[in-house]
């Protein structure tokens, strides 16, 4: 068909829907156009909304970059109640009275948050614990300790108060549980609390406004321009500088070829302060994704030392 299929998609997720279920209906729909590997990058648990990013074909290297970058959710919490779960899947565990609050005293409460911090990942998620689901095990009953992982918080908007729910926009790092904050809150409100709706917004410079909403996705690619709507690899990470290399090199990488720090600085637009905050940088060709590499800095060099990390063929 004369167009590239490796790159990513934005769907809008509907409620009830697993991730997983949606990777099926792209993978289904793009069958057609002999695409490989499907998969996405950032689960989203059943009940909740939003952008789901889907990789297709090469686009799969990219999960980790991906996921990585800072999201955007709409949540809703539910004060008063509190769940096995954290979310309205689980199970009651306890309840209480909910006090008289306003925005602003949620709101100062909620600042409390913000900052980069450690977070315990629920017993109810997908994080793998000695090679299981740890959801798998709560349900089990089996006990467990998970590690704690370091996030950032940018930021809580308390939207508006109803009590006993209150809507709140965060920002905040890849692998951040927004239902761990939404508990977290309520412990510090006094009232406990639960995680009643996720919508995500954004992932990185994507934006759900942008995306097709899973219903759409048709069951096969005859006659629907889904593959059209496919970003490509050399646009799927906006916020990550880039260098154009010249021919000799790009074939070398794409053999494996680990690149010296001189090597780079004979490119055209090479300025010496090339990468990104996390310190990558993408190689492009012609228009093309060919690599992502990361630049080290340290181990005695006296110079920056790119390393290869994904190499698009």
């Amino acid at each position: 068909m004369g167009r590239s299929i490796d790159g990513i998609l934005l769907i809008d997720k509907e409620e009830g829907e697993t991730s997983y279920g949606v990777v099926k209906k792209v993978r289904s729909a793009l069958a057609g156009l002999g695409v490989g590997k499907v998969g996405h990058a950032g689960t989203l648990d059943p009940f909740a909304t939003g952008l789901l990013i889907i990789l297709s074909g090469q686009g799969t290297k990219l999960s980790p970059f991906i996921m990585s970058e800072s999201k955007i959710y709409l949540a809703t919490i539910r004060l008063g109640i509190e769940t096995d779960t954290m979310d309205p899947t689980g199970q009651v565990t306890r309840t209480s009275s909910v006090p008289v609050l306003n925005p602003q005293q949620i709101q100062e409460k909620a600042n409390g948050l913000v900052g980069r911090r450690e977070q315990v990942p629920p017993r109810y998620s997908a994080v793998k614990y000695k090679g299981k689901r740890a959801y798998k095990l709560a349900r089990k009953g089996i006990e467990f300790d998970l590690k704690s992982r370091k996030i950032t918080v940018h930021s809580i908007s308390i939207l508006s108060v109803d009590l006993p729910h209150v809507t709140m926009e965060v920002r905040c790092s890849g692998g951040t549980y927004v239902r761990s904050l939404a508990a977290e809150l309520g412990g510090i409100l006094g009232s406990g609390a639960h995680l009643k709706s996720l919508r995500r917004l954004g992932s990185g410079s994507f934006e759900v406004r942008n995306a097709l909403n899973s219903k759409e996705i048709p069951a096969s690619v005859g006659g629907h321009p889904l593959g059209d709507r496919i970003i490509p690899l050399s646009a799927a990470l906006p916020n990550m500088m880039e260098l154009e290399v010249g021919r000799d090199l790009a074939e070398k990488v794409r053999h494996g070829y680990q690149p010296a720090w001189e090597e780079l600085k004979e490119a055209p637009d090479f300025d010496g302060s090339k990468g990104s905050g996390d310190g990558r940088l993408k190689f492009v060709r012609d228009g093309e994704l060919l690599a992502i590499v990361s630049i080290e800095h340290g181990n005695g060099s006296d110079h920056p030392i790119p390393r290869l990390e994904r190499v698009f063929l």
